[in-house]
């Protein structure tokens, strides 16, 4: 299991393919294996750098307060660890947090960026509805399973649940891959309430592709409107009709866009 220290904690890293280096940021919870569905493609082209953040899958999870400052200073350690002196970013809802902070505060390793499901948070963000929200955190007497089926429908589009009952059984077996310790969610999750960017964007220079799915209850696409509104020079794409996991539901088409973005 490769493991590497840095800042203080020892990482979990994967490396696929060859080329130019891109590095996976994943979000909340999550760990390298959601990367399932980008990793065979993108290691085509790219050399591709997956890993768990700290507190999560095979990473180290130290008992402190995290941040995402915390994390991007994580991201920039392994790099440079790994003797990467520049690479193309992906970031995922928290893994985009990270990734604008990474962009913010080391300019010169970042080439390019993809900003998925994310937010600048601070005053501008867009949150889930109250409504939804109260049903999210009904979880009282339930196992792990029932609670990601009952919110099964955050991650995925009704069509894409009852057309596709082998994918949505895959998604829930990685899920389930390394899971994380309701401690270091809490900690983790702690870090994403303080995530606000809104006020220093305008230092993010390289180019940006922002994508999302159009019907994301969790982070809503409101989201990637404004992030594009505070960096008038990025692109910006929404999927028609999927939801917070539109890089699974709709792979191919997520995957060609990264691929010919990155590849400019």
């Amino acid at each position: 299991m490769p493991q590497v220290a840095v800042n203080g904690i020892k990482v979990y890293y994967e490396i696929h393919g060859k080329g130019d280096p891109l590095i996976l940021i994943m979000g909340l919870r999550r760990n390298a294996e959601w990367w399932y569905c980008q990793i065979p493609v993108l290691s085509e082209h790219f050399k591709v750098i997956a890993f768990d953040n700290r507190g999560a899958g095979r990473s180290d999870k130290p008992r402190m307060d995290y941040s995402i400052r915390l994390f991007a200073d994580d991201t920039a350690a392994l790099l440079e660890a790994l003797g990467i002196k520049r690479a193309h970013v992906l970031g995922i809802s928290m893994g985009g947090y990270i990734a604008q902070e990474l962009a913010i505060n080391y300019p010169d390793k970042v080439r390019s960026l993809i900003l998925g499901c994310t937010s600048c948070g601070g005053e501008r963000a867009v949150r889930m509805s109250p409504e939804r929200m109260k049903e999210f955190e009904a979880v009282e007497g339930l196992t792990p399973e029932e609670i990601l089926r009952k919110n099964m429908d955050i991650y995925f589009s009704d069509e894409f649940i009852q057309e596709h009952p082998e994918k949505v059984e895959e998604f829930m077996e990685i899920s389930f891959r390394y899971p994380q310790p309701p401690e270091f969610f809490e900690r983790q999750f702690a870090a994403c309430l303080k995530h606000d960017t809104v006020n220093r964007l305008h230092l993010i220079s390289v180019p940006v592709l922002i994508m999302a799915g159009e019907d994301d209850p969790l982070v809503p696409s409101e989201n990637s409107r404004i992030l594009k509104d505070l960096m008038p020079g990025a692109e910006l794409y929404l999927f028609p009709g999927c939801r917070h996991c539109f890089f699974i539901e709709s792979t191919e088409e997520f995957n060609q866009r990264a691929v010919a973005f990155f590849s400019r």
